[in-house]
């Protein structure tokens, strides 16, 4: 008798591992649906921006996953607020260059209103690096660190030839945004083809 409470007590239900990789796969499943849909929750905003201004979509997409990660209410410690992290100063910029009246920065926390800003200040910044075999990683870093960086490291060969730029780079954090940026542009390629 002693022997068969113990087998009795030791045994799961036959049905305990399906219900378990049930729920796991529903999890999982949960997750990754999360995850598609916050990605993808921003993809008309960053295109019309993107058409907007001239500016490669899969470049914006990858600084708002940067930036962001599509989270558009989010603020950081230097006053940037939004999509892709607009300082006021850039704000206001964009608004007086766009005639908007009545602007407040906390204008920029729409999603809309973000990318466009955001968006066109970076085709400004692309704009500054003309002579540049890639004007990207110039107007990221200008982007990311600030101009006065920018024109300390784009000395001699830098100022033409971006991989120099990357290597006279002295902000390593500066160098991996634009690195993170770069290869996750080329992860967005599909949904965001040259040239649309």
């Amino acid at each position: 008798m002693a022997s068969n409470e113990r087998t009795r007590g030791s045994n799961w239900p036959k049905w305990l591992p399906v219900v378990v990789l049930f729920l796991l796969v529903d999890a999982i499943g949960g997750w990754l649906y999360y995850r598609y849909q916050r990605e993808h929750s921003q993809d008309v905003v960053i295109r019309a921006a993107a058409t907007r201004y001239g500016v490669d979509g899969a470049l914006v997409k990858a600084m708002v996953w940067r930036e962001s990660w599509f989270n558009p209410t989010v603020r950081g410690r230097a006053g940037e607020i939004g999509l892709m992290q607009i300082r006021e100063p850039a704000a206001r910029e964009w608004a007086e260059a766009e005639h908007i009246a009545g602007f407040q920065h906390e204008h920029i926390l729409d999603p809309g209103s973000n990318t466009l800003a955001g968006t066109w200040y970076l085709a400004k910044l692309l704009r500054r690096y003309p002579q540049a075999d890639d004007p990207v990683p110039y107007a990221l870093a200008d982007y990311n660190a600030g101009r006065g960086h920018v024109l300390r490291w784009n000395q001699g060969a830098a100022a033409t030839n971006s991989q120099q730029f990357l290597e006279q780079m002295t902000f390593p954090g500066t160098r991996r945004y634009i690195e993170t940026i770069r290869a996750r542009r080329e992860y967005y390629r599909d949904e965001f083809p040259p040239g649309r």
